[in-house]
Formats: C-alpha cells, structure tokens, sequence
C-alpha cells in the first residue's frame, strides 16, 4: 500500500487541526470509513477535513469526539478552524465559500459590482475600501488577500466548476478604477472567456424589467448534494437550501440569462470596452 503523503501541520490551523485528527484515528486503528460510520457524511469529506481542505461540522465533530474518546476536543476546536478558514470574509459568507470549492457549476448575477471571483487585485482594493472607509491598511490588505485568493478556483489542474456570469452592463460603462486599470480588469474577464473557463453575458442596460431585480444572485450545483443559492447585501447575505426557493431562483436565472446577451455578442462588448478604456475613452 502506497504511503500516504503528510500533512504539515505548521501551514495553519485547517491543517494542524487535521493532522491531529488523523493522528487521533490511526492511533485508534481506525479507517476513514470506520470513524465516519454512524454520521451522515463520507469518508472523502473526512479525508479532506484531515488535510485542511474542509471545514468540521460541529456535528461531526461531536460524533468524532465520542467514537475517538478525545474529550471533547474536536468540537471545542473546530470553531478556531472555521475562524481560519474564513480570514478576511465575514462570517455569513462561510457556508458559501466553503460550497464553491466542491461546486460542479456556479452561476452567478451581478448587477452592481463585478464578482469576487473575477475581480483583479485593484478592483478588489476599491470595492473594500468603498464598503469600509475606516479599516486599516492590514485590514483592507487581508479583505483584497482572500478575495483574490478565490481565483485558484479557475487556475487548478484538475476540473474547474462551470461557470457562468451575467453581468450588468453599466458595469463597463461606470468603472470604479481607473481607465487603465479597468481595462486589466475587463481584459481578466475575457482571458477567462477565451481560454474556456467562464462564460459571461451582459445585461443590456436598456432590457426593460427582467428578473433578479433587487439582488445579487449565485446558484451552485454539486454532484453529491443538493443545490444552494447565496444572495448578498452590502453587509449581510442568506445561503439558501430550501428545495422550493431554490426552484424560484433557478427558474428566475433562467428567465434572466434569456433576457441577456449572447456570450459571444457579450464578450465582444466587453472586449470594445476595454480597448476603449485602453485608449482613454470612456466606453458608451
């Protein structure tokens, strides 16, 4: 049986935690397999959470906890791991940064701002320095850090979720940066495009009523769990699994990608736009 590899403790919290979990297991002669039984999850959930990928339930924790005889520790702990794993994302954005990364599809609607997984450093910058004017430097540092930190999720080796944007239109034409920097920020958008990793539509300005007015929108599909939609505010946002509203917004969506663009007409526009901001025209 091939070795299996090591977990450096030493890389943070999400990875000490799961190096004394696994240390905890074998000591106890048990499987993957074995510790999960009796739980509702699998032993592939488990094994991420030994190599810091994954965050612990608190209700797996406790069943940990009570098969491995550790007192409690797992559970007592695994508040610390979350807190971790989160850094530089507010707590209600949790559950849906944890789900993105198991996601075998991801569409989103934005119609104020462009979407954290897209953004490019300095447009980060701008978008937390706008939502809190009083942070400090570090503070703002570690916001831009994990916001950026989600683009692995187009740049792994192994297969990236689907995804698909719609964007609104005025958010080529109002930049919050500027000229040249948002043209980095539109060229980020279509090198995503072109090397087949995303697909975008714009919202035309001049659509009318469409669905999805008052909110932003993300509906995440898995292929060993049920669907999630995470909707945000400037300061709060709701991750939601209830089958009934899920359908809603999954049939809103769809209403919404119909209204939009094509992909090729819309990454057009954004091409022209960004070209124009190249130029030191303001794109109209």
């Amino acid at each position: 049986m091939a070795r299996r590899k090591d977990i450096d403790g030493s890389a943070g919290v999400p990875t000490f935690y799961g190096k004394e979990l696994r240390y905890q297991r074998e000591l106890a002669g048990l499987t993957l397999q074995q510790l999960v039984e009796g739980s509702f999850y699998g032993q592939s959930h488990l094994s991420e959470i030994e190599r810091g990928e994954r965050r612990m339930p608190p209700e797996l924790a406790e069943h940990v906890d009570k098969v491995l005889k550790t007192d409690g520790f797992f559970q007592r702990c695994c508040e610390d791991v979350r807190k971790a794993r989160r850094t530089g994302h507010a707590e209600y954005f949790e559950r849906a940064l944890e789900a993105e990364k198991y996601a075998e599809s991801i569409e989103e609607w934005s119609p104020t701002v462009i979407p954290g997984l897209l953004q490019t450093e300095p447009y980060a910058r701008a978008v937390a320095q706008a939502a809190h004017p009083l942070a400090s430097d570090a503070e703002v540092d570690e916001k831009v850090n994990a916001s950026t930190a989600r683009a692995c999720l187009f740049e792994r080796n192994h297969k990236t979720p689907e995804y698909w944007a719609i964007l609104h239109e005025s958010l080529l034409r109002h930049p919050i940066l500027p000229p040249e920097a948002a043209a980095d920020q539109l060229d980020r958008i279509s090198a995503l495009a072109r090397s087949r990793r995303i697909v975008p539509q714009i919202l035309p300005w001049n659509c009318g009523p469409h669905p999805l007015m008052p909110s932003t929108v993300v509906i995440m599909a898995f292929p060993d769990a049920p669907p999630l939609v995470y909707t945000e505010a400037q300061y709060s946002g709701d991750t939601i699994d209830d089958p009934v509203l899920v359908k809603k917004y999954r049939k809103a969506y769809d209403r919404l990608r119909a209204v939009a663009l094509p992909p090729e007409a819309s990454l057009a526009m954004i091409e022209e736009a960004a070209e124009e901001y190249r130029n030191g025209k303001q794109p109209h």
